[in-house]
């Protein structure tokens, strides 16, 4: 940025002094006015948890003597251990069975890659209890393959049992991307020094892929756990009397309105996700880049037993996950299960008219356009100042801070934070609460880490001399910004904003506790009817979650290509 010398200072007075071009000024104010926002959306809520552990019900301090309750509680240490071991049960399951697919995607010449990854991904467009609901209608008491879980000797799907199938078939795409990007990228040479060794195919994936793989599959595996011990879907749909730390906060809170013991809770699931992300922080800064300057990119051979195995497998996968959705639509549509399975859209008009769903779904909509909207504008523009411009450390340095902070906060623990914070008659915020933008806010903040790592990503591709340039012809950030950074990134947005729009039309965990009978989201209402017994109901709400985040999808990915035409036109060599 340009600077210019103080009058003082050409008159001969104090020694030189600079002052900042009022550019400067604007950049400061802008970084320090998104800093505010993720203080009080952030972490403001989060000290709120910390302080109502450290009270009593009177608001009197109390120091860790809630703590000391919760270990006295044998059913809440249960609902701990039962989370713990549930959690690294699925990521037991689902980091070797992601890993297979995702070698499959990226090692092999197998046919239709394109189709098996659409369909492995499908989970990410669905509420996680889907997944959930789908196993009741395929094991539950009046389940089509009841029997065969009988066979099995398991009484029941649920509990335990139907928790971790669940899990593995929601978190399954999670995990798959990670393993995705770490096997996308090897070099060449390491396997043709091994194949002029004479190397047998074990033990060049033995000493070349996985120690290659092994900082994302570290990664997989955190991701994946903490996924599972935060979740609340699936546990609520699904778990029966089996309790884990997610259901307990919601009894605890809702249903005692104990907030201290739900503080306490809150604070424990917020452990493993923090460490999660420490390790994660740790294992990234020691990973070493696969491919150098010298590198040739690694293409798979055909190997037809090979091909022909790997594509089974994902055949069984993806079939896996076609029966998952494919049976929610199938109940969705059943006149009345199990004794007249003719189709009828009888729950799609009790759920949309007769349960007033309808308004619900209208809410949905609203807060994932506005969150796509306001996160996509809020994120770029933050990862724009804090990559693009310079001085103000302390400011951004705050910022990087808070925006990777979100990633370690389970959306159960943030929305538990906004009660505290905004329900409080003292805080000047508090007119916010209940309210559709406020739910709207949370799930920005929520999923906001991913999309500064999209944005930061893009912006680290363009050469600082655009900024250079534009200071030395003393034109203001703000318009560098319009004109050309923003031009070349829109490829970004466009992904940043669809993954803000599909996680808010799915989301859960971090609002369950901020909406009220106006505000009511659609993926609200299928817990509310699962409770009162109507799963039918239930699914085709589901289902119609998952047609509007797919249709989403394919509107984004027009856009997309839309946007290339316009702006991208520079990046298409003529010849």
């Amino acid at each position: 940025m340009a600077a210019t010398l103080t009058p003082q200072t050409a008159a001969g007075g104090p020694p030189l002094r600079l002052r900042a071009h009022w550019t400067e000024r604007v950049a400061q104010a802008a970084v320090a006015l998104i800093v505010l926002f993720l203080l009080a959306f952030l972490a403001l809520p989060l000290l709120a948890i910390l302080r109502q552990a450290l009270e009593d019900r009177d608001g009197a301090f109390v120091g860790v003597a809630n703590f000391i309750v919760y270990a006295r509680t044998p059913s809440l240490l249960q609902s701990l251990w039962n989370s713990l071991w549930v959690s690294a049960v699925v990521t037991a399951i689902t980091v070797p069975l992601a890993f297979g697919f995702a070698y499959a995607l990226t090692r092999t010449c197998m046919p239709l890659k394109g189709l098996f990854r659409g369909i492995a991904l499908v989970p990410l467009l669905a509420p996680s209890l889907l997944s959930a609901i789908s196993l009741i209608y395929w094991f539950g008491n009046q389940g089509v393959l009841k029997h065969a879980l009988d066979a099995l000797g398991i009484e029941q799907i649920y509990g335990a049992v139907g928790i971790v199938i669940a899990e593995c078939l929601a978190i399954f795409p999670h995990t798959l991307m990670i393993l995705i990007s770490a096997l996308t990228l090897a070099d060449a040479r390491l396997y043709e020094v091994a194949d002029a060794m004479g190397t047998t195919a074990a033990r060049k994936f033995f000493t070349i892929t996985l120690p290659g793989a092994k900082y994302g599959l570290i990664s997989a595996a955190l991701v994946t756990f903490t996924l599972v011990i935060t979740d609340f879907g699936i546990p609520k749909v699904i778990g029966g009397s089996f309790n884990v730390l997610a259901t307990d906060v919601f009894k605890l809170v809702i249903g005692q309105q104990d907030f201290a013991q739900g503080a306490v809770v809150a604070i424990l699931l917020l452990l493993p996700a923090v460490l999660t992300f420490g390790v994660d922080h740790i294992v990234q800064r020691k990973q070493t880049a696969m491919l150098t300057a010298r590198a040739v990119p690694y293409t798979a051979a055909p190997a037809r037993g090979r091909d022909l195995a790997f594509t089974a497998y994902c055949s069984l996968v993806a079939l896996l996950m076609l029966a998952m959705l494919g049976m929610a639509v199938f109940a969705s549509l059943a006149s009345f299960w199990p004794y007249n399975l003719s189709p009828s859209l009888k729950h799609y008009v009790y759920g949309l008219v007769d349960n007033d769903v309808a308004t619900g779904f209208f809410n949905s909509l609203q807060m994932a356009a506005g969150t796509a909207l306001l996160g996509t504008a809020v994120v770029f523009i933050g990862a724009y100042l804090q990559e693009k411009t310079r001085g103000m450390a302390l400011l951004r340095g705050t910022l990087r801070m808070l925006a990777m902070l979100p990633m370690a906060v389970p959306g159960l623990v943030l929305g538990l934070g906004y009660i505290f914070f905004f329900n409080a008659p003292a805080n000047p915020l508090n007119g916010l609460y209940h309210t559709l933008a406020l739910m709207t806010l949370c799930t920005v903040v929520h999923f906001y880490t991913t999309g500064h790592l999209t944005a930061v990503t893009a912006l680290k591709a363009l050469d600082g001399e655009f900024e250079a340039v534009s200071a030395s012809l003393k034109v203001p950030f703000f318009k560098t910004f319009w004109r050309v950074t923003l031009p070349i990134c829109t490829p970004a947005l466009v992904d940043i904003a669809r993954y803000f729009f599909i996680n808010a039309m799915t989301t859960i965990s971090a609002i369950v506790f901020l909406y009220s009978p106006e505000t009511r989201l659609a993926s609200i209402a299928i817990l509310n009817m699962d409770e009162a017994g109507e799963l039918s109901p239930a699914a085709a709400m589901a289902v119609l979650i998952a047609a509007a985040s797919a249709l989403a999808t394919v509107l984004f990915m027009l856009l997309g290509r839309w946007i290339d035409r316009r702006t991208q036109a520079w990046r298409r060599t003529t010849r």
